[in-house]
């Protein structure tokens, strides 16, 4: 005898097919998505082992390395967002009781204390002024104090605007015997990024910013060093998905199963690194700092001031300070209604002080400089 069930129907109330607004993404991110990425994404789905997809796997390892400026083995892409990568360095890289010293100058300076907090770390802080960037000195002081296992650092703080400088940073490192973990999240692909010249031991990125593609995978790279310790650990990594002793026989030459990747985000992240080959790093370098260049030099011109000093300010992520008397989030929905465009409200110490401006990857064209001028002049009267 088969069990009678009752179906419900809920015809009547499904929702209407979707219509997505034509937004211009001008924020911190996702920003723009590049025609050509968007086509990748439609391209059939083979399997997560059909060498076909295999192939791409290992294209893009090897434009990883090339936007990165690195020639580490263990370079490859999270199936997640940003911040999953930004949690497998640590994962990876950290062992309870490991000292690890965090530059907090910012938001995503504060994620990586928990985080690193969340696998057993001993977390010190090196505390700076949301707007500011650590010296070389200050960075001196911290290692000679806490003797660290790692220094954690963001290069770009998107919730600021401040490009942190790395150059003699990695040497540093060395002569205190600790690896060198940076975030790239909005400096990737938009930025001068020189990993392996800098000494960078850990690094992770995302790829809806600076590389112009949705949300969904991210890339990842340990130095030897780095891997080193990985794989000299006492302790089985804490978390199984990131776990890049498993990740790295899947985008080995062993290709043992270890998820299913997200096959068509992995085609995306591929075209959108093919297009910063194509363009070359320098060429696209020098085109975000054109536009951003222009952003600044308009604002100035309409009386608006940006929150970080032009020495540290990132070409990728402005940070506009919010006139007294205006009200920030006002003013974003307005942008948002009547010209469909996005910008970003601040963020912790700068909620409600700043506008964060994204001109990243696709979006870094003086066209959208332009209109987002133009729409600010007539927001603001």
């Amino acid at each position: 005898m088969s069990a009678s069930f009752s179906i419900q129907d809920h015809n009547r109330t499904l929702p209407p097919q979707l219509d997505v607004p034509p937004r211009l993404l001008l924020g911190p991110g996702p920003s723009n998505v590049h025609p050509r990425v968007l086509s990748a994404l439609s391209l059939p789905a083979v399997g997560h082992l059909d060498p076909y997809f295999l192939q791409v796997m290992d294209e893009i390892q090897g434009l990883l390395r090339y936007t990165w400026q690195t020639d580490n083995p263990l370079t490859l892409a999270v199936s997640g967002t940003g911040s999953a990568a930004m949690e497998a360095t640590l994962a990876n890289g950290v062992e309870p009781g490991d000292v690890v010293l965090v530059g907090v100058m910012g938001y995503f300076g504060h994620r990586l204390v928990d985080m690193a907090s969340r696998y057993g770390a001993d977390v010190r802080k090196l505390m700076k002024p949301w707007g500011e960037a650590f010296s070389l000195e200050e960075l001196r002081e911290g290692l000679e104090t806490h003797r660290p296992a790692i220094l954690a650092l963001v290069h770009a703080e998107t919730s600021t605007g401040v490009r942190q400088p790395l150059e003699g940073v990695g040497q540093l490192c060395r002569d205190y015997n600790c690896l060198l973990l940076v975030d790239t999240v909005t400096s990737l692909g938009g930025v001068p990024i020189f990993l392996d010249q800098w000494g960078v031991d850990l690094a992770y990125s995302c790829s809806q910013k600076g590389l112009g593609c949705p949300p969904g995978a991210s890339p990842f790279t340990m130095s030897p060093r780095a891997v080193e310790k990985l794989e000299n650990r006492s302790t089985p990594v804490k978390n199984w998905y990131l776990d890049m002793t498993l990740l790295t026989k899947y985008w080995g030459e062993q290709r043992v199963y270890h998820h299913t990747a997200p096959i068509n985000m992995y085609y995306a992240l591929r075209e959108a690194l093919q297009l910063v080959a194509e363009e070359g790093l320098k060429n696209r370098w020098q085109r975000h700092l054109d536009t951003a260049q222009l952003l600044w030099k308009g604002l100035e011109e309409m009386g608006l001031v940006c929150h970080v000093k032009e020495d540290y300010r990132l070409p990728t992520l402005t940070t506009v300070r919010v006139p007294e008397g205006v009200d920030a989030k006002a003013v974003a929905q307005t942008l948002m209604k009547e010209y469909n465009l996005e910008i970003g409200l601040g963020l912790g110490e700068l909620a409600g002080k700043v506008w964060r401006v994204g001109l990243m990857g696709y979006n870094s064209r003086r066209e959208n400089v332009v209109l987002l001028l133009e729409a600010l002049k007539q927001v603001l009267g």
